[in-house]
C-alpha cells in the first residue's frame, strides 16, 4: 500500500438520512476505482462497509465504515487517496455519525431524489457546519420511480439557500436515467447501467442544450461573484475557461459559498466516476484545515498547542473511534493531525499519561486491514489492541 502525502489525501464523510444509499454509493465508488472486483450490494450483504452481522441482516448502517479509493482524476496521472467515512443515517445511531464526522475534511450529503430533504439531512448539515467543512450534495436514486431532479433541487434550496448550485443535469428520468450533463465542461457523460461506472463523453443532447447553457451561465456567475479577477474575466469574455472555472469552484466550495449538487444511481453505478473526479479535484486536502489545536493537559484547560497539518511537525493524532472486533480485538481508528506515523512508533497517550506502541499500523477497506509502513499528516489509519485512550 502506497503512502500518500497530505496534498493527495481527501477525507470525505458520506452522510444523509437513512435509506438515501450511502453505503451503496461507497460500494459503487470503490468498484469504479478498481478497489473491489465486483459491485457489492447492500441487498445481498456484499457491500464492503456494512460487514457487521446485524447491519447485513437489517440492511442499514449502525457503525461508521471506513474505506478508501485510489483515483486519478480525469486528465491526470497522479492518484489521490480518498478516505470514505460511511456513516449511519438513522436518528438512533446519529451520535456515531457526529463523532466520526470530526475526522472528515468535507462531506457529501446524500439526498433521495424522490423524497428531498429529510430530518437527518438537516442534522448532518449542522454537524458539517459545526466542524467547518465544505460540503456538496448527491441526489441519489435518480433512476427510481417518482425521482425528480427539479423537485429535489428545490427542496434543498429552500432549506439551505441560494449557494446550492447544480453542476450536473440529468439525462433521462426515472428508469431511463442514463447519465448527466457536466455543467463545468459542458459535456454529456453517458453510462452503461450496472457497468464499470466510467462514462463515455459525448456532445450534449439537443433537447438539453438550452437548459445546460442557462445552468452553465448561472454557475459561472455564482463562481465569479466572490472573486474580482474572475468577475472581470467573466465581464470581458462572457464566460470562464474550464480550468479557471474549476479553480474558482474549488475556492468557492472551500469558502462554503457554493454547495454543488451532483447526481447518481448508486445501485446501477451511474455517475460514480464524476463523483470521484469531483472529490479529487474540488474537495480540499487535510492541509486546508490550517492548524490542529490541542492542549497541555487532559482537562483541556490552559494554553493551546497549535501544529500545522503537515509532515514537518511533531507527530500528533486524534482517536475518533474504537471498535471491538471478535477476531482482531479492539481496533482503534485515528486521524493523523501532524507529522508522520511510522509502523512500531511509540507515542505518548495524552489521556492516560503513558507510552503506547503502534504495532501493525493499518488502513481499512471495510473489515479488511492492510498493513502500511507509514501514514502522513491528514491520513486515517487503525491499530489493533491499543489500550483505551
Amino acid at each position: 500500500m502506497k503512502s500518500y502525502n497530505t496534498e493527495w489525501i481527501r477525507n470525505v464523510g458520506i452522510v444523509g438520512h437513512g435509506d438515501t444509499g450511502k453505503t451503496q454509493l461507497v460500494s459503487s465508488l470503490l468498484f469504479t476505482a478498481g478497489m473491489t472486483l465486483r459491485l457489492g450490494k447492500v441487498s445481498d450483504g456484499s457491500a464492503p462497509t456494512d460487514w457487521d452481522e446485524e447491519e447485513i441482516a437489517r440492511k442499514i448502517s449502525i457503525n461508521t465504515g471506513l474505506a478508501y479509493a485510489e483515483w486519478a482524476a480525469a486528465g491526470g496521472s497522479d492518484k489521490t487517496k480518498i478516505n470514505f467515512l460511511d456513516t449511519p443515517g438513522y436518528s438512533t445511531f446519529i451520535n456515531e455519525t457526529k463523532s466520526s464526522l470530526i475526522a472528515a475534511d468535507a462531506s457529501l450529503i446524500l439526498v433521495d431524489a424522490a423524497a428531498g430533504v429529510q430530518v437527518v439531512t438537516e442534522k448532518v448539515w449542522d454537524y458539517a457546519t459545526e466542524y467547518d467543512q465544505p460540503r456538496a450534495f448527491v441526489l441519489n436514486w435518480m433512476d427510481r420511480e417518482l425521482a425528480s431532479f427539479e423537485r429535489a433541487l428545490d427542496s434543498i434550496r429552500q432549506v439551505f439557500g441560494r449557494g446550492v448550485v447544480p453542476i450536473q443535469l440529468p439525462i433521462g428520468a426515472e428508469k431511463s436515467f442514463r447519465g448527466v450533463v457536466d455543467i463545468v465542461s459542458m459535456k454529456a457523460l453517458l453510462y452503461t447501467p450496472d457497468g464499470d461506472g466510467k462514462a463515455k463523453s459525448e456532445e450534449i443532447p439537443a433537447e438539453l442544450a438550452e437548459q445546460a447553457k442557462a445552468a452553465h451561465e448561472a454557475l459561472v456567475e455564482m463562481v465569479a461573484e466572490g472573486d474580482d479577477e474572475l468577475m472581470q474575466e467573466f465581464f470581458d469574455k462572457g464566460t470562464l475557461p474550464v480550468e479557471d472555472l474549476k479553480k474558482g469552484l474549488r475556492e468557492a466550495v472551500l469558502a462554503k459559498r457554493i454547495f454543488p449538487v451532483l447526481l447518481s444511481s448508486a445501485l446501477h453505478n451511474i455517475g460514480t466516476d464524476a463523483i470521484l473526479n469531483f472529490v479529487a479535484e474540488i474537495f480540499p486536502s487535510p492541509a486546508s484545515r490550517g492548524k490542529a489545536a490541542g492542549h497541555h493537559s487532559p482537562d483541556h484547560k490552559g494554553d493551546t498547542v497549535e501544529r500545522a497539518v503537515g509532515d514537518s511537525e511533531p507527530v500528533s493524532l486524534f482517536v475518533f473511534k474504537t471498535l471491538a472486533d471478535p477476531f482482531a480485538g479492539r481496533i482503534t481508528y485515528f486521524k493523523i493531525m501532524s507529522g508522520v506515523v511510522k509502523n512500531d512508533a511509540t507515542l505518548a497517550n495524552f489521556n492516560r499519561g503513558s507510552q503506547d506502541r503502534f504495532q501493525h499500523v493499518q488502513v481499512m477497506q471495510g473489515k479488511t486491514a492492510t498493513a502500511v509502513a507509514e501514514l502522513h499528516a491528514g491520513d486515517i489509519g487503525t491499530v489493533a489492541k491499543l489500550r483505551t485512550p
